[in-house]
C-alpha cells in the first residue's frame, strides 16, 4: 500500500533546490545510463531527476537511518527507472560491486568528516566506469576564502553541532578527485551561495 504523500518526510532546501539542480543535470548526464547518488536522504531529488531523466537508471542509496525514509517515498511517486536504495555508509563500505557511468551527491561532504570525504572518493574510484563523471551540489571555499559571509556563518553553524563537519576547500576536492584520475570539468555558481561542480 503506498504512503500518501502528505505523510512523506521532506526537507525544504531540497523542495528549493531541486529543479535548478535538474536544470543542470539533464544536460551533465544526458549521455549517462547508471548513475549512483551518495546521500538520498528524502529521495526529493531522485524523484524528480529520475523523471526527468527517463533514459537512465538513478541508484539511490544513503546510511541504514534514511532508508525506511527513501523507500516510502519511492514507493509513493517514485518512477521505474530509481531503484530502491543502497545500504552505503561511506566510512565503513565495500561499495557493492557495482559499477556506475554517474555518480552525484548534495549536501553531503560539508556534514561528513574531512577524513570520510577521502573515503567516499576512494570508494568512487572503486566503482566508478572509465569515462564515469562525478558532480557535487553544495557550498565551497576558493583559496581558503567563503564565497559569501552567510557561508562563513553556515560553516560556523555546522561545526557547533559536530566539529568535524565543514564548508570544503575546493581545491582540497579536487585533490582528492584528481587522486581517482579525475579532471574537473565545469564548475556552476548556483542559487544561495551554492555550487555544481562536475569532474570526469
Amino acid at each position: 500500500m503506498k504512503s500518501p504523500k502528505s505523510e512523506l518526510e521532506t526537507w525544504p532546501a531540497s523542495e528549493r533546490n531541486k529543479q535548478v539542480i535538474c536544470e543542470k543535470l539533464v544536460d551533465v548526464f544526458h549521455s549517462r545510463r547508471h548513475v549512483l547518488e551518495i546521500g538520498s536522504g528524502t529521495a526529493q531529488h531522485a524523484v524528480l531527476f529520475g523523471e526527468c531523466m527517463g533514459h537512465l537508471v538513478w541508484q539511490t542509496s544513503d546510511q541504514e537511518e534514511y532508508l525506511k525514509v527513501i523507500r516510502q517515498r519511492l514507493g509513493a511517486e517514485g518512477p521505474d527507472n530509481v531503484r530502491q536504495p543502497l545500504e552505503l555508509d561511506v566510512s565503513r563500505a565495500d561499495w557493492h560491486g557495482y559499477s556506475f557511468d554517474g555518480i552525484y551527491s548534495a549536501n553531503c561532504i560539508h556534514i561528513m568528516s574531512w577524513e570520510n570525504v577521502g573515503l567516499m572518493f576512494e570508494g568512487i574510484g572503486k566503482v566508478l566506469e572509465e569515462g564515469g563523471l562525478v558532480v557535487l551540489y553544495g557550498p565551497f571555499k576558493y583559496g581558503g576564502e567563503f564565497t559569501t559571509p552567510s557561508n562563513g556563518q553556515f560553516d560556523l553553524q555546522l561545526k557547533s553541532r559536530n566539529p568535524v563537519s565543514g564548508i570544503r576547500d575546493f581545491e582540497a576536492v579536487d585533490e582528492l578527485a584528481q587522486g581517482i584520475g579525475l579532471s574537473c570539468m565545469a564548475d556552476h555558481g548556483m542559487p544561495a551561495n551554492n555550487q555544481l561542480i562536475v569532474w570526469g
